[in-house]
């Protein structure tokens, strides 16, 4: 997958039925309901996020990568 910012990697997980919960400074929290995880999103203006952590978040919201 390309990588996203995390403005765009919000805007895929409420496509995917994640809601914005709150936002502390910089990180954008998501939840979903039946689940127990919470999804911290950090949005820093146009940057990417790490690959990594960009990874973590899209396996733990059960987006597959394309």
């Amino acid at each position: 997958m390309k990588p996203l910012t995390g403005k765009e990697l919000g805007k895929l997980l409420e496509n995917n039925g994640w809601l914005l919960a709150r936002i502390t400074g910089s990180h954008h929290v998501y939840v979903k309901m039946g689940r127990v995880e919470r999804l911290s999103v950090p949005v820093h203006g146009s940057k990417q996020l790490k690959p990594g952590l960009q990874a973590f978040l899209l396996k733990t919201a059960g987006i597959e990568e394309q």
